[in-house]
């Protein structure tokens, strides 16, 4: 008896013992290929893939082994599930390693050092470097996202300013619905402008949303929102440094809200449902918005002239010390080293500057973390007087290029793939139908 033989050569041996190989309908075969049912047909007659009518001459079956083979050939199925059971992604946008990460194979932290934030944008959408380029807000989807924020009360934060634009600026475009290459990137390029444009001046909340400044439509996009989180006039330093923070914050792989626009992105929602969605899991205080308490517990390391009474109150609290950590960085995150070095050369940085370094030496005391990006937006924030809330802006206006970029990824995907099933953990059925709750008593007070 030959080795095939003995241990079977395919799916007809695995018959011939007796347990029929799975076969796949028509459009099981297409989902894990990743194509349309007619694709799959495509494949047979050109010899890729066997069928076998099913009996009455009604459809094909296709073998699941040799459906399985062909995607792996094609690069066409998602990869399995990690050894953690984590979620994989093809995505050729961002890869992290130990210490540093790079947008499309090139360094981060050098493409931001050289080019700025549109200019990264464009890079990571289209694989192209296209210098001098300028994102330019159409009027009516402006002027919508202007009106509604400016609607919202006062004591809105920015984040909810940026929700709201983002429907604002949706309901003004018709053609939010084209998911072509192309229209997305003409909504997103229409997009993070108008985001921007729909915040109100630094300072200045009563005048409401949008205004004119230097900054105005045409200027760097740094340019034009660093009129919304500061009243200080910027140099070229200070735009430098924000300029840089927009192109190192543009995208960090499969973060939490980049997962969910992507989610989003793969039940064929519009770019700004995408952007929606990412914007709503930004606002966790574990995501984007934990710069803000970087910037109150440095602003107050500065104020009481060092950081040991201020570390002390956390560790006394039981609370973690912000600003520092990364899950996916041993050392320094690369992006808070980017911008260090930039503040150093500020000399109104340098307090701030000396209050961070000494949060990371009186803590190192203790436990031994390291800088994360949201230190080095504390220090940029505290800098420039603007507010604690100023990080996450810069933030979300940021990654919403990473957003769009991962939904166009997503676009190409086979729709609604993302579907885990639920653990149930509640009572086992059957049970009887619930006894309903007694009426509540009249208390007898009198309506009139």
């Amino acid at each position: 008896m030959t080795h095939d033989s003995a241990h079977g050569s395919g799916p007809r041996d695995a018959e011939a013992d007796g347990a029929a190989a799975p076969r796949l309908t028509t459009r099981e075969a297409a989902e894990r290929l990743g194509v349309k049912p007619e694709t799959v047909y495509a494949y047979v007659s050109r010899g890729q893939l066997s069928s076998r009518r099913t009996p009455g001459g009604r459809g094909s079956t296709f073998d699941a082994a040799e459906v399985d083979a062909l995607a792996r050939r094609t690069g066409r199925r998602e990869p399995p599930p990690s050894a953690a059971g984590d979620l994989v992604f093809r995505t050729g946008i961002t890869l992290i390693e130990p210490d540093r990460y790079f947008f499309r194979g090139v360094d981060a932290t050098e493409l931001a050092r050289h080019h700025g934030y549109e200019e990264v944008a464009e890079w990571i959408w289209t694989g192209e470097l296209r210098p001098g380029t300028r994102f330019t807000a159409a009027d009516e989807s402006l002027a919508a996202a202007q009106r509604t924020a400016a609607a919202m009360p006062r004591h809105s934060s920015s984040t909810d300013r940026l929700r709201a634009a983002v429907a604002a600026a949706a309901s003004s475009d018709p053609l939010r619905f084209d998911l072509s290459p192309e229209g997305v990137l003409a909504s997103a390029r229409n997009l993070i402008p108008t985001l921007v444009g729909a915040l109100p001046m630094a300072g200045a909340p009563e005048r409401g949303a949008g205004g004119e400044g230097r900054g105005g439509a045409g200027a760097p996009l740094a340019a034009q929102l660093w009129e919304k989180l500061s009243p200080r006039p910027a140099d070229a330093a200070s735009l430098d440094v924000l300029d840089t923070a927009l192109a190192l914050l543009a995208d960090h792989d499969l973060a939490a809200s980049t997962l969910a626009a992507r989610v989003a992105a793969s039940t064929h929602a519009h770019p700004y449902a995408v952007v929606s969605a990412g914007l709503g899991v930004l606002e966790g205080p574990l995501h984007g918005a934990a710069s803000g308490p970087a910037h109150r517990m440095l602003s107050e390391a500065v104020d009481r002239g060092g950081a040991a009474p201020v570390v002390a109150d956390h560790l006394r609290a039981g609370r973690r010390v912000p600003g520092l950590g990364h899950r996916l960085y041993k050392g320094e995150d690369p992006r808070a080293s980017a911008l260090f070095a930039l503040l150093d050369a500020v000399p109104q940085a340098a307090p701030a500057m000396a209050a961070a370094r000494d949060v990371v030496a009186t803590t190192a005391r203790h436990t031994p973390l390291h800088a994360n990006v949201d230190l080095a937006l504390a220090v940029l924030s505290v800098t420039y007087g603007m507010p604690a809330e100023a990080g996450e802006t810069v933030f979300a206006v940021s990654r919403t290029a990473g957003w769009i970029a991962h939904a166009m990824e997503e676009y190409t995907e086979r729709p609604l793939r993302m579907r885990p099933s639920g653990q149930y953990t509640g009572p086992r059925p059957p049970q009887p139908l619930p006894l309903a709750l007694p009426a509540p008593k009249d208390t007898g007070a009198s309506a009139n």
